[in-house]
């Protein structure tokens, strides 16, 4: 068996196993506990985590208090640092800063920065924006214990650092600020690398914390769905995002009138990453069941009989555009069956309110003769009294 179960074949693993645990001196490519655990995680859907950069803002003192600012929501909430002691107030964001001294980094160069920088290149950043967020229903005490566990093993000896608590939205998020310039004068460099790790290391922390809690590559998990900067996202939740209007405007152009767009050269890769997947799950099957754990071997086939179908980003829009356009058709018959189920009412309740008044009707008939005959009956009686 491979030591990387899933690869694309250029050097980029998407189901690492090797890095979770060592084998046995016996067999090499036996699956450890740990190996199984992960399998195991992945194909019942533990809950994956989300660990993702904030690229806006970060240049200037400026950008970064009114970053802190907005997450403190103007004082509101704790700014959690990494010497323990929250910070409260309006003024705990100045405060931060300036224990920080970032107004030193705005203005020296370091041996890390190249000589050439100027007016043309942009400036480096003084602090990172990482956010760690989990799917909502996670208890977002366990998630922020969870990311000062991790700040403090990752930037702890290295970084300054505070973060703060989100729990406006469903989903518990944990934003972090971390000092780009390090105690040995070393800029925080991060790469796709760096953000997988982190992911594995926070999804490690939840599981400490009796949290499910899972980090793999969205291709392994048939994840096809295009991902966008968090400003696209954002704009997109709104629904005032240019980017996704200018996409939907130019698939709607290319689309037929059945509905069919022309094939993307993209589209063969997408097939040979998800034909590699799919090869690599199937070779953990067979691992699974050479080593007795059928009904994990199971599971692992019908997870991937389960993975969705390959999509690029305009066939996805184009779907979208005519799920959009089946639903305006089924809620104008719902609108036209509503509409005849109120008329076919509308007709029964006046036959139902005709026959109430045909009977009411009846009634006061009945009553009147039974009053003429009470009338009646008195004057017959006095009439044979007196005979």
């Amino acid at each position: 068996m491979p030591r990387h179960l899933i690869n694309l074949g250029r050097g980029e693993p998407l189901l690492d196993l090797r890095s979770w645990a060592r084998a046995g001196p016996a067999r090499r490519d036996r699956l450890s506990p740990a190996h199984v655990a992960l399998i195991a995680r992945t194909v019942h859907r533990t809950p994956e985590v989300m660990v993702k950069m904030l690229n806006q803002g970060g240049t200037s003192l400026g950008a970064v208090r009114r970053h802190f600012q907005y997450l403190d929501r103007g004082g509101e909430l704790a700014i959690e640092t990494d010497a323990g002691e929250p910070l409260e107030g309006n003024g705990a964001a100045s405060e931060l800063l300036e224990d920080w001294g970032l107004d030193l980094d705005a203005k020296r160069f370091t041996a890390d920065l190249k000589p050439s920088w100027g007016r043309n290149q942009k400036p480096p950043k003084l602090v990172q924006k990482i956010l760690f967020s989990m799917p909502a229903g996670t208890p977002p005490k366990k998630v922020l214990t969870a990311v000062k566990n991790f700040a403090r093993e990752e930037f702890g000896v290295k970084h300054r650092y505070a973060m703060v608590l989100h729990t406006d939205e469903p989903h518990p998020h944990v934003h972090v600020v971390v000092r780009s310039m390090g105690h040995d004068g070393q800029r925080l460099r991060i790469r796709r690398d760096t953000l997988r790790a982190w992911r594995r290391e926070f999804a490690r922390h939840l599981r400490e914390q009796g949290v499910a809690a899972n980090a793999t590559a969205r291709a392994v998990r048939g994840v096809i769905k295009p991902q966008k900067t968090d400003g696209i996202y954002r704009a997109e939740r709104r629904r005032h995002s240019t980017h996704w209007r200018e996409r939907t405007d130019a698939v709607a152009r290319a689309m037929t009138p059945g509905g069919e767009i022309r094939p993307e050269p993209g589209k063969a890769q997408l097939l040979e990453t998800r034909s590699r997947v799919v090869q690599g799950w199937n070779a953990v099957a067979d691992e699974l069941a050479r080593q007795g754990e059928a009904e994990l071997a199971l599971a692992v086939r019908g997870f991937v009989k389960q993975l969705p179908p390959v999509r690029t980003e305009r066939e996805f829009i184009r779907d979208r555009l005519l799920e959009h356009a089946n639903a305006n058709e089924r809620a104008k018959f719902l609108d036209r069956w509503k509409q005849e189920a109120l008329a076919t009412w509308k007709n029964f309740r006046a036959q139902q309110q005709a026959a109430e008044q045909a009977k009411s009707r009846e009634l006061d008939r009945a009553r009147q003769l039974d009053l003429e005959l009470a009338r009646r009956r008195p004057r017959t009686h006095r009439e044979d009294r007196t005979r």
